[in-house]
């Protein structure tokens, strides 16, 4: 066959083909047309339906959680709480050393401290009672009879007049 056959008859396959295509789109536009309705309604229903079904469920697995927590959870919670309590390895025994050198540091601790408040509240017994500071000594002292009268100086003596 020649070339020239050959693509003449690709190019009226082409366009035999081309135009079937182009009648079965515009047979299936009408039909799309006419189904487009149903498909509206038919969607609409089915929200509906859906919303219906979920109202009529929603109580009946609130019902059912209840149900499982008041009477299965806590069979289930006493169930893992034992094999917890089987699973956990025994705890090793503390030094019994460990005890009495912390009561041992404790009380001596104690005792220091009652020490210092004892020394503190005993006055010192170094520093006569008579002699304080100067800022505390009163101030000159008169007679009233009129003899010498004494004052402190700042150094603390007592002279007399």
């Amino acid at each position: 066959m020649s070339r020239l056959k050959r693509n003449h008859r690709a190019a009226t396959a082409d366009g035999s083909a081309g135009r079937r295509v182009r009648r079965g789109a515009a047979q299936v536009k009408s039909a799309a047309a006419q189904m487009k309705p149903f498909a509206q309604r038919a969607g609409a229903a089915t929200k509906r339906r859906v919303h219906r079904t979920r109202a009529w469920a929603a109580p009946r697995v609130e019902r059912t959680g209840q149900v499982l927590q008041d009477s299965v959870a806590p069979k289930v919670s006493a169930w893992l709480s034992t094999a917890a309590q089987r699973l956990e390895p025994a705890k090793p025994h503390g030094s019994r050393w460990r005890k009495l050198a912390g009561f041992s540091g404790l009380a001596a601790a104690a005792g220091a401290a009652a020490a210092l408040v004892r020394n503190r509240k005993k006055p010192d017994s170094a520093t006569p009672a008579a002699a304080t500071d100067a800022g505390d000594a009163a101030p000159a002292t008169a007679v009233s009879d009129g003899r010498a009268t004494a004052s402190t100086d700042a150094d603390g003596q007592v002279r007399t007049s």
